[in-house]
């Protein structure tokens, strides 16, 4: 089981690692966006997996509150940017 967590993490970090990247990186807005959605989807996977490995339900909350922000933060920033293109 250890290897299978060892394995997780690094994946879960380089998942994470890229999605900065592209933030960083991104040439547009919508390409900044859609990384930290999936910035945000890995770390919600990553607490997510943690509850399953130690067997406890101590960051529920987190993983609720975290999906929350990523559609409230998706929804305004997709009205943001569609309200700038038809004016």
């Amino acid at each position: 089981m250890g290897i299978v967590v060892i394995v997780a993490a690094l994946l879960f970090g380089a998942g994470g690692l890229c999605a900065v990247y592209r933030i960083i990186r991104g040439p547009s807005v919508l390409d900044r966006v859609i990384a930290s959605d999936v910035l945000v989807a890995t770390v919600i996977c990553a607490l997510g997996a943690e509850m399953a490995i130690n067997r406890h339900v101590d960051t529920l909350p987190v993983l609720l509150v975290l999906a929350l922000f990523a559609v409230l933060g998706s929804l305004a920033v997709g009205r943001f940017l569609g309200g700038k293109e038809h004016s």
